[in-house]
């Protein structure tokens, strides 16, 4: 059965290079940002198809009980929208990819790291100053449309998405 490696590297330098060490495999894919990959992996996809899965080393709350509201808040990766029921507001692909993330996996707390690996596709947190406004602005959305959902802070930690 064929592999397929996806490697993230930034600098056009570093992507070169990563393609000379992984070159030896079968198929490969190598792109600027994860945000690239998960459009890569989302068109492997088919419709419906799970959302993404959570990190290994994540922290896990207690999951939402069944019909919980989190349910009706759907993210349209095609037209980059937050909609809650009939309502519906645009995202900047920065909050899209952070609410993919915390709404694919409600109850779970992603880690401030989880998260800036997930959405900036590196591992450099700086002061957390961006990752707060992300979320502050995403906070605001969820409140624009009315949404139930709301996103919590961890302290310490990092942020999930709650119920209410």
């Amino acid at each position: 059965m064929p592999s397929l490696v996806i490697g993230i590297a930034s600098s056009a330098a570093e992507r070169r290079q990563l393609a000379q060490l992984i070159g030896g495999t079968e198929t490969f894919l190598i792109v600027s940002s994860a945000h690239q990959a998960r459009r890569f992996l989302d068109l492997l996809r088919t419709p419906g198809a799970a959302r993404p899965a959570p990190a290994r080393d994540a922290v896990v709350d207690e999951p939402p009980p069944d019909g919980a509201p989190v349910s009706e808040l759907d993210v349209d990766s095609d037209r980059r929208v937050l909609r809650w029921r009939e309502r519906e507001v645009g995202l900047t692909p920065l909050e899209h990819d952070l609410l993919v993330c915390l709404a694919g996996t409600p109850g779970q707390v992603w880690t401030y790291a989880q998260l800036h690996r997930a959405v900036w596709g590196n591992d450099h947190l700086g002061r957390g100053s961006d990752m707060h406004s992300v979320v502050r602005r995403v906070r605001r959305k969820l409140g624009r449309v009315g949404a139930a959902p709301t996103i919590h802070a961890v302290r310490g930690i990092g942020f999930r998405l709650a119920p209410s």
